[in-house]
């Protein structure tokens, strides 16, 4: 069975004493969910590490420079997925940071259709998948354990 291995972000912005994460509606052929940024490590960059591309699959999605990783943070998730393109399952390995961002503005990339900033409760209904709910359970009590 084939192996990937992605890097993605969950992103935050603090906002009037709130604070607000990124959701990103990824969009293929009849089919969309919202979740994080997100991308495989080494894509474009050979040799690149987890956190760099969290960070370059940040700009290429949303158009975020600049961020600020929360230090201590890394959880990994691990699921199957069939790609059209070869029909062929793969086994991914997930692996998300915690990251700042003082951007406001998001200019998306042309994977995505659309994009929220939406606060933990509102953030945990609108994403897709429970994997993803449950990261941003982890992320979000790892951010009220810091303040």
């Amino acid at each position: 069975m084939p192996l990937e291995f992605s890097a993605g972000a969950i992103i935050f912005r603090r906002e009037k004493g709130k604070t607000l994460y990124l959701l990103l509606k990824y969009s293929y052929d009849d089919y969309s969910h919202w979740d994080y940024v997100k991308g495989i490590i080494g894509d474009t960059v050979k040799g690149e590490k987890a956190q760099e591309a969290a960070m370059r699959e940040a700009e290429e999605e949303a158009g975020i420079t600049g961020l600020k990783f929360v230090q201590g943070f890394r959880h990994k998730i691990e699921y199957f997925f069939r790609k059209k393109e070869d029909g062929k399952t793969y086994h991914k390995t997930l692996t998300l940071f915690l990251a700042e961002t003082k951007q406001k503005k998001i200019k998306l990339s042309f994977e995505h259709a659309d994009y929220k900033w939406l606060e933990y409760k509102e953030a945990l209904k609108q994403l897709t998948y429970d994997n993803a709910k449950e990261s941003l359970k982890k992320a979000n009590d790892f951010l009220k354990k810091k303040k």
